[in-house]
């Protein structure tokens, strides 16, 4: 455990995001997006991963990871930071993928995320949408509304999550954090039974299936403020996710459903920083205006980008407007947006 816990430590101290621990390979550390090998007296053998994963988990996830073959949990260490793991196997050997979660939970602000969330996170009820690859800073994203709610409003968040990542606190709001695997079984099981708890707001971790989707529609129709996330790349493919996956019959009523509950869409993609150490976010930022409603309903989500294009004065934009915009201001290189766009 010494081992492991000097491992973390030292990546938390380089401001790490991601550590890779692999069979064959020495520790590999991902700073500022960069995968960056550690050197270390010998490259990490089967056995010495599996002593580490077998002091990590209890006998339970021991279990299910023999079962599973993978697995999920949170990890700490005292006065240094959490962290998000999971354990599986590669060519019959184990790997382990962690994430480090900061010990603060950013405010928007900080995050650099568009000022027009703080009036989306006010809505009483509606459906909210932050999308984005693996690595893109959702959970984070999501964590600082939720705080933004803790600080200015009275109201009772039920939040569920695989694995639980940043803690939060009492204040203005009563929070209650259910972790998928130990306090509920699924997204779905601890969506549906949400429902029964008297919540004013739901997060939930990842819109997985078409159930978990189709309950959080229900959730926001009747009144919550449901956040959740997709690994989509744009306010348009999400949305046509959030109808394909539900049976051609089903479509047309969803599409309208949608179009009635949803409130934003946030996506966002994150990139190296050009004057400092860390990474900054991209966004493309939707809200449903009459215009937007109009275009889900007659099926013309193409034409989503040139209604974001042309409402940012109510605090609409693209995915390449904000690149553009950050590369001018000196905030991000532009050979970091080359694979992305013709900025």
């Amino acid at each position: 455990m010494e081992y492991l816990h000097q491992l973390l430590t030292a990546a938390y101290y380089k401001e790490a995001s991601d550590i890779h621990l692999t069979a064959g390979s020495e520790p590999v550390y991902r700073i500022d997006g960069r995968l960056i090998p550690q050197k270390t007296e010998k490259k990490l053998m089967p056995d010495d991963l599996e002593v580490i994963v077998k002091e990590m988990l209890t006998e339970k996830l021991w279990e299910d990871l023999q079962r599973n073959r993978e697995v999920d949990l949170s990890y700490g260490i005292n006065g240094i930071s959490r962290f998000r793991v999971n354990v599986f196997y590669q060519r019959n050997a184990l790997s382990i993928a962690f994430r480090i979660i900061s010990k603060e939970i950013p405010s928007l602000d900080d995050l650099g995320l568009p000022n027009i969330l703080k009036e989306l996170a006010k809505k009483p009820h509606g459906l909210i949408l932050v999308t984005g690859p693996t690595g893109s800073g959702k959970s984070t994203s999501l964590a600082a509304m939720i705080d933004y709610m803790n600080q200015n409003m009275n109201r009772h968040i039920i939040t569920l999550e695989d694995p639980i990542e940043y803690l939060h606190s009492h204040n203005q709001s009563i929070i209650v954090q259910r972790e998928i695997g130990f306090d509920a079984l699924s997204f779905k099981d601890g969506l549906r039974a949400s429902l029964r708890q008297d919540p004013d707001v739901i997060l939930v971790g990842e819109l997985r299936d078409l159930e978990t989707i189709s309950t959080a529609i229900t959730a926001a129709e009747t009144g919550h403020l449901v956040l959740g996330t997709l690994h989509t790349q744009d306010a348009s493919s999400t949305i046509d996710r959030m109808i394909d996956v539900f049976p051609a019959h089903q479509r047309d009523q969803v599409r309208t459903l949608l179009a009635n509950i949803l409130v934003g869409i946030l996506s966002q993609r994150l990139f190296p920083k050009a004057r400092s150490t860390g990474r900054i976010a991209c966004t493309e930022m939707l809200i449903n205006n009459a215009a937007i409603k109009n275009l889900i309903r007659s099926e013309k989500m193409h034409q989503i980008p040139n209604t974001l294009q042309t409402s940012r004065d109510q605090g609409m934009h693209t995915m390449e407007m904000d690149m553009k915009l950050k590369s001018q201001e000196g905030l991000i290189n532009s050979v970091e947006l080359l694979p992305y766009s013709n900025v």
